[in-house]
């Protein structure tokens, strides 16, 4: 049963996605073109790009695409539904060095979430999607993070937050983010883990309208720990934090051991994943759905979706680059906004919630410790 006043309020209208343009000598500007030279995507949402007009239309030969422009818009609320719009953030001449770390890619990336996040909190726009940036020249005074997932963390004063890598049904996170490996048995706790159990149920529920999600944990050491044989953290750490996640109600299961669970499917069978650090989730990712991946960021009070890819500055400027990730990340966008639309809704109007989040009310019981 649909949801009347939701339809009529925001299913009538495109959502409104701002993309920045991340490192112009990387191949940002090709798979954002490529994205929006597709009529289906330009239907589904008004695009904005907060970018530099020259340096779109130098990409813009280099992937040879004659019949696609960008509509130049000096104010975002002016922009044209209809087409691929570009606010211009910078107006002075940039050198583009294609395949090539610079400073002035690096203030640019900066200048660019700058101005997406200022139009977001505006209310302009609805969703960003970001292209990839460099995470060592976009460095400043001004930007002292390990990447984006961090600056908006930092801009909307989020604590807890947690980073999704998203393809389809396959969904990871990562419990202690980007730290060195040797930080990472010292950082775990059964405070952290809850934590980030706790954002990752909330999201799947808000952002992917699963009602009852179902949650692994994976271990930190081999083989999970083998009852404390090959490491405590198994023992003292995750199988109390699991605990009391299936006190609070939720549906969690491990630790697992990781190489069998992805190695067996296992991993089929979960709404969302929790790994450890940050390589123990990205590795089995990356090899499943480098295509076609989305980093999103949970915890935000706005919607921001990525390529689950950098900047590829081998390729930059070859006319090679797959859009397939960017396509996703807006697609998804779209839909975790209008979820959080029916989510609002929803909360307005509990009695409304077992028709409209559907899940599987029969879960498995796979605990492996």
């Amino acid at each position: 049963m649909e949801n009347n006043v939701f339809q009529d309020n925001f299913q009538g209208r495109q959502v409104r996605i701002g993309f920045t343009h991340g490192d112009i000598n990387g191949i940002g500007y090709e798979i954002i073109i490529k994205t929006l030279i597709d009529i289906r995507i330009v239907e589904l949402i008004t695009p904005v790009v907060f970018g530099i007009s020259k340096v779109a239309s130098y990409h813009r030969k280099t992937v040879n695409l004659q019949d696609f422009n960008f509509n130049l818009i000096k104010r975002v609320d002016a922009a044209n539904p209809k087409r691929p719009n570009i606010f211009n953030i910078y107006d002075r001449e940039v050198k583009i060095d294609l395949g090539i770390s610079t400073d002035i890619a690096g203030q640019m990336a900066h200048l660019s979430l700058q101005n997406a996040v200022e139009s977001i909190d505006r209310k302009e726009i609805d969703a960003i999607v970001t292209a990839p940036i460099n995470k060592k020249n976009i460095q400043s005074k001004d930007f002292n993070f390990p990447g984006h997932t961090e600056f908006f963390a930092d801009h909307y004063k989020v604590g807890d937050f947690l980073m999704l890598m998203i393809a389809d049904n396959l969904r990871i996170g990562v419990i202690t983010g980007h730290i060195p490996v040797k930080d990472v048995p010292e950082t775990l706790s059964i405070d952290l883990v809850l934590k980030k159990v706790k954002i990752m149920h909330q999201s799947l529920r808000c952002d992917f309208a699963i009602r009852k999600p179902r949650i692994a944990v994976l271990g930190l050491n081999p083989h999970a720990g083998d009852n404390g044989l090959i490491g405590a953290e198994e023992q003292d750490i995750l199988i109390p934090a699991i605990r009391k996640a299936e006190d609070a109600g939720m549906l969690v299961y491990g630790p697992y051991p990781a190489d069998g669970f992805f190695g067996s499917s296992t991993y089929k069978k979960f709404d969302g994943i929790l790994a450890i650090y940050h390589d123990q989730g990205m590795i089995p990712f990356k090899a499943l759905a480098m295509e076609n991946g989305v980093n999103f960021t949970a915890g935000l009070p706005i919607v921001r979706t990525s390529p689950a890819h950098g900047t590829a500055y081998d390729i930059s400027g070859k006319d090679v680059a797959d859009p397939g990730s960017m396509q996703a990340a807006v697609y998804l966008a779209c839909d975790i906004f209008r979820n959080r639309q029916e989510w609002d809704e929803l909360n307005q109007n509990p009695l409304m919630e077992d028709e409209k989040f559907n899940g599987d009310d029969d879960v498995e019981d796979n605990h492996s410790a």
